[in-house]
């Protein structure tokens, strides 16, 4: 059954638009879909992650991120800054519904916002799942171009992203922060449950991002499943990556 769509108004402007199914089993708790760049809060994995909540009896939520699916805003506002102001407004309106402890599921960008957001939010994040986490998506965008692409991106403030599945233009803000979410930072002082997928056939990002973070992490509780055939979707494996988070967050809330 699908989840209800909420619209959920942001304190400075705009808005967000999502899903959300309550659950009775843990009150406190819910499961937070965070999806990747140009994408949305629906597709397979997301589906299957929802109802593996439902077989658990969780609540489940996801949200479009401003710029993205049906919530406000444009692809070249896009700021890593601004994701993270996404996902604090999704965790105060799941306060308010009594979900004080979270467990985030995100993939691609959605595994950067997400690590980011555990770091800097500790007290709420249960544990983290994140699957092919673009950890270095920043300076992997501005470091791949040649002096002459980053020298037209910074006068003109746009630039075109094409890939298999999109085409978008964002702005040259999106790199400008790229010192305030470095990977090496990320990896300093982590200290939350972690599962991390990724596939090694991934040509978007790869596996090395993930391989860091498991390598440079000092806390423990910090597992990596590689994927001999995984691509970057990982829609393949969407039910087994679903039954695994609900197994590792039920392990969490059980300790």
């Amino acid at each position: 059954m699908t989840a209800p769509n909420v619209t959920l108004s942001l304190p400075t402007c705009g808005h967000l638009v999502g899903t959300y199914r309550p659950g009775a089993a843990r009150p406190e708790f819910a499961v937070l879909w965070v999806h990747g760049f140009g994408s949305h809060r629906g597709g397979e994995k997301a589906d299957a992650v929802r109802a593996e909540c439902e077989r658990r009896g969780w609540a489940f939520t996801a949200f479009d991120f401003r710029g993205h699916g049906d919530s406000s805003g444009t692809m070249p506002e896009l700021l890593a800054s601004r994701l993270l102001e996404d996902l604090a407004a999704v965790r105060d309106w799941l306060a308010a519904r009594g979900h004080t402890r979270l467990g985030l599921i995100g993939s691609s960008m959605g595994g950067f916002a997400s690590a980011w957001f555990a770091k800097q939010n500790e007290e709420c994040v249960v544990g983290c799942v994140l699957l092919a986490p673009a950890f270095g998506f920043l300076d992997r965008r501005w470091n791949s171009l040649t002096t002459e692409e980053q020298a037209a991106w910074k006068r003109t403030g746009r630039r075109v992203v094409r890939n298999e599945w999109l085409e978008v233009e964002i702005g040259i803000g999106l790199v400008e922060e790229r010192d305030r979410f470095r990977p090496d930072e990320l990896v300093k002082g982590w200290a939350k449950p972690s599962l991390l997928f990724h596939g090694m056939s991934d040509t978007v990002v790869p596996d090395s991002d993930s391989l860091f973070f498991a390598r440079e992490v000092d806390y423990p509780h910090v597992e990596l499943r590689l994927l001999k055939n995984g691509d970057h979707r990982l829609t393949a494996y969407k039910d087994d990556i679903a039954g695994a988070a609900g197994a590792f967050f039920s392990r969490l809330l059980e300790g």
